[in-house]
């Protein structure tokens, strides 16, 4: 079988904010070939890209590949893959304890990257957040602190690290904290103000095509200038 020309991506998260759009953008990145979009459950095209999915440009190279996130490794064949991005993610309010955070925010990014590295791929690029730092006592801080660090240290040719602030987009619903931002965004020092959520997938997606080797970390005032 003839291997497709341009780089096969394996994203994780794809129903999330960023992951959306890290989709979108994807799907219409002519250096893309494929794109498996990792989900826990069955999804539509539609319910990943809402009801104007159809004009999504690239929308051909979109594989769903529902697979069950404690058994990961039964299905190693679809992490050979040139690039990851890692949009996984939940709060502990969502996940209902920290143990169940972790699980989400640290084990699964983890595997994921791990499977990916022994398939091969060669670039990586994870939407962490502001603050990440496994030294911090903020155990949501640390918690991505710790996931940066594990995910340093498989030895992936390039990693790019996005920290974004407070995340505008379209979501579902708005915790109380994010919809203050988001209204008093202008009066808070850059490095704190809300970024878009197409900002973050557009920052990460050009680190990974520029592929420049090592360690990359996006902070939101980078992000918050692309376009």
């Amino acid at each position: 079988m003839t291997q497709p020309q341009g780089a096969r991506v394996l994203l994780a998260g794809a129903s999330g904010l960023v992951g959306r759009q890290a989709l979108i953008q994807l799907l219409a990145d002519p250096t893309v070939a494929e794109v498996r979009a990792l989900v826990r459950r069955d999804m539509t095209p539609a319910e990943m890209l809402g009801p104007s999915h159809a004009a999504v440009p690239g929308l051909d190279k979109l594989r769903i590949c529902k697979a069950n996130f404690e058994r990961l490794e039964a299905h190693a064949d679809w992490f050979n893959v040139d690039w990851v991005f890692c949009a996984l993610g939940t709060t502990i309010r969502q996940a209902g304890s920290q143990a169940a955070f972790r699980q989400v925010d640290f084990d699964y990014p983890l595997q994921v990257a791990q499977l990916a590295k022994a398939q091969g791929a060669r670039r990586f690029m994870l939407v962490s957040a502001l603050g990440a730092s496994a030294r911090s006592k903020v155990f949501y801080s640390r918690t991505k602190g710790e996931l940066e660090e594990a995910i340093k240290a498989i030895g992936f040719e390039h990693v790019s690290v996005a920290r974004p602030s407070f995340l505008a987009g379209e979501r579902t619903e708005h915790r109380a904290g994010e919809r203050i931002a988001l209204k008093l965004g202008f009066l808070m020092p850059a490095r704190y103000k809300p970024v878009r959520d197409a900002q973050v997938a557009a920052g990460l997606l050009a680190s990974a095509r520029a592929g420049q080797p090592g360690w990359h970390v996006l902070d939101n005032i980078a992000l918050r200038r692309m376009r």
